[in-house]
């Protein structure tokens, strides 16, 4: 337990520091931990922080004086690696002296007696030779001041309320009674692995078109880089890809999902391999490796990273099926397993068996993983990794990162609470999350707290809109309002979020009794006039680049752990801030947005809202300016404000806070 006890230290994950909590390059990180000592004298905490190339740094553990004695320092982390860092606990003895010594001497008590302990206090200090000179000369001259003093309290307090040896203590405290923590883990992993903004396309969409005889015909690699300017234009940073592998004809799904395939139905990317291959090769109608190469590098050109679809699993037609039947499920009339989550069936996939020839199945999705990376692509986003065993993913993404640690996965884990969260632990850089489905006040204050505080330590939500798989009925119903509502969030509230493509038009058609979009690209092509719908106004293109300009702009939005939840009187009103400090924003100032959101896509809501300033360095009552980053309206807010969000034309308030230092 040690002399002064430092209990539960965070981040740290409870598993007897097996696994290790994650950060990611730039993140500020809040390092927390409780200590406390018997009696009254007060104590002191520090954080010592171990880079990955080596430096040691030390920093002051700040109390919350919240009644729990619970201690937090906010540090960002820039250096890519992996960290160590302890806590360090001391009695503060000047600390104790100037607390105790100001009740004394105001009440006339003691008074020769408190000075003489100060005296020697400070006597102690300077003959510590690790102190600045000038700061030892300070120290001896209080110590004198202390000896003269006397019965004179007026000349003693004189020395308890000297800033200059306040803030030399501050910065170097006398300590004793020192106590350790055990040094724990933190990995910090690159910038993109926590934040980012996705937008999802299929390739074979870009470009198709449409010929005489009502066939289409297939867009390619070539046709797709195409459409990566406009997408960058957007300001989206990684472009997503399902999957991009041949795929088989053996009950093939036709459109929605039909059992039966017409000859021009191109199937579900899902149902990987054929003829032409499997896992590891791209489908002929596609182009070839060297065209998606091309791809990759015209992505880059636009400053775009291209994520690739991970999804372990074959249709029959797969040359696994041949080669390694082991690596499936035989039913007892000899047939394969086919996928299902009922009521759904999967007829033209065929899961993995893990376990019939774990090894086997590890090398050769190792062999996948390290061909695709060789092609260019560093971020992989895996299709249902909760069906997999845990045990894989640990091994696989720990082997990956250790060889290359720009790797990024991200776990599509639409999942119950343990194993979605076990994914993370288990090493997932990223993971889909609940947030499709929290949509009023109640359910979005709950998840955003949640994420940005129970969790944060190792699990990090990329907050998709919508998926080619998910249409809820907040989008269906809820009109193009909802689509703005949704969009805003999630660009604001997470450090990473996505987009699939027909989002901007507003595509909010679902099939009958599904949760998706009916004409599912899943199964067909999509033919969208992106330019013609920008054109004519027709299009959320627009909203989504000026969520991403914001992004980019403010610092605080790409910051996970730092959101705050704020009230308002109206239940349909969904107010949070996201707020960085001056000395730890890059930008060297402080950068506070407030997201005032009518999350009802039907309405008209006029409330008053109340914020707790004190999050980001406003007194109680103070006015500030407070500038709409979407309309360029300003106002002069307090921590009490009326506003009035129309759904039907500006339905979010995201308020950027212009701090009294900052330039008119």
């Amino acid at each position: 337990m040690g002399r002064i006890p430092l209990v539960d230290p965070r981040p740290a994950l409870s598993d007897g520091g097996l696994i290790r909590p994650k950060a990611f390059a730039g993140e500020i990180v809040p390092f927390r931990v409780t200590a406390f000592r018997e009696g009254h004298d007060l104590i002191g905490v520090h954080l010592r922080l171990f880079s990955p190339s080596g430096d040691e740094s030390l920093h002051r553990v700040t109390p919350r004086n919240d009644g729990f004695d619970r201690w937090v320092a906010h540090i960002g982390l820039l250096e890519q690696g992996d960290w160590s860092f302890r806590f360090e606990s001391f009695a503060d003895e000047v600390a104790t002296w100037r607390h105790t010594a100001r009740i004394k001497l105001t009440g006339g008590v003691d008074i020769a007696v408190t000075a003489a302990g100060g005296r020697l206090l400070f006597e102690r200090a300077a003959a510590d030779t690790d102190r600045p000179a000038s700061e030892r000369t300070l120290l001896r001259r209080a110590a004198k001041r202390l000896a003269s003093a006397g019965e004179d309290a007026a000349a003693s307090l004189a020395v308890v309320e000297d800033d200059a040896l306040a803030r030399a203590f501050a910065q170097r405290p006398l300590q004793s009674l020192v106590t350790l923590s055990v040094d724990l883990p933190l990995r910090v992993e690159r910038e993109r692995a926590g934040v980012g903004a996705w937008y999802e396309f299929f390739p074979r969409s870009e470009g198709a078109q449409r010929q005489e005889d009502g066939s289409v015909r297939s867009g390619t690699f070539r046709t797709a880089a195409a459409r990566l300017p406009q997408v960058a234009q957007m300001g989206f940073q990684v472009v997503y890809l399902p999957p991009i592998h041949p795929i088989g004809l053996t009950h093939r799904k036709g459109p929605n999902n039909a059992l039966e395939a017409g000859p021009g139905d191109p199937g579900s990317p899902w149902a990987i391999g054929g003829a032409a291959g499997g896992h590891d090769a791209v489908h002929p109608d596609l182009g070839r490796l060297t065209d998606f190469r091309a791809f990759v590098r015209a992505a880059r050109r636009e400053k775009l990273e291209v994520a690739l679809d991970l999804a372990l699993q074959a249709s029959p037609d797969h040359p696994w099926v041949s080669s390694h039947p082991e690596w499936f499920t035989t039913l007892p009339d000899g047939t394969i397993a086919y996928a299902e989550n009922p009521p759904k069936k999967y007829q033209d996939i065929y899961p993995i068996n893990f376990d019939n020839d774990p090894d086997g199945i590890r090398a050769e999705v190792l062999r996948i993983v390290r061909h695709w990376i060789a092609q260019g692509v560093l971020i992989f986003r895996v299709d249902n990794p909760h069906t997999k065993p845990l045990q894989f993913w640990e091994w696989l993404i720990r082997t990956v990162t250790d060889e290359n640690p720009d790797v990024v996965f991200l776990a599509e884990a639409f999942t119950r609470p343990a194993p979605l969260q076990a994914l993370a632990r288990a090493g997932f850089q990223q993971s889909y999350s609940y947030f499709t489905w929290r949509n009023t006040r109640a359910e979005l204050e709950e998840f955003l707290s949640s994420v940005a505080n129970d969790t944060a330590d190792f699990l990090r939500p990329n907050l998709f809109v919508n998926t080619p798989d998910i249409l809820t009925e907040y989008l269906q119903f809820g009109g193009r309002p909802a689509y703005k509502i949704r969009a805003a969030i999630a660009a604001t509230a997470g450090a990473s979020y996505g987009v699939y493509a027909g989002y901007e038009l507003f595509e909010n058609v679902a099939r009958p009794g599904s949760e998706e979009n009916i004409d599912n690209e899943k199964y067909e092509y999509k033919l969208r006039d992106w330019a013609g719908a920008e054109a004519s106004g027709d299009s959320l293109a627009p909203y989504l680049r000026r969520l991403n300009e914001i992004r980019t702009a403010h610092p605080a939005l790409r910051q996970l752990r730092n959101l705050t939840i704020h009230a308002s009187d109206d239940d349909g009103v969904l107010v949070f801030a996201k707020h960085v400090d001056a000395d730890l924003s890059p930008t060297g100032a402080a950068d506070t947005i407030i997201v005032v959101a009518n999350v009802d896509p039907h309405s008209v809501r006029q409330t008053m809202i109340h914020l707790d300033t004190t999050v980001f360095g406003i007194r109680p009552g103070d006015a500030f300016e407070a500038e709409d980053l979407i309309t360029g309206a300003r106002w002069t807010w307090t921590d009490h404000d009326y506003v009035r969000l129309d759904a039907f034309t500006e339905p979010v308030h995201i308020v950027h806070v212009v701090h009294a230092k900052e330039p008119r």
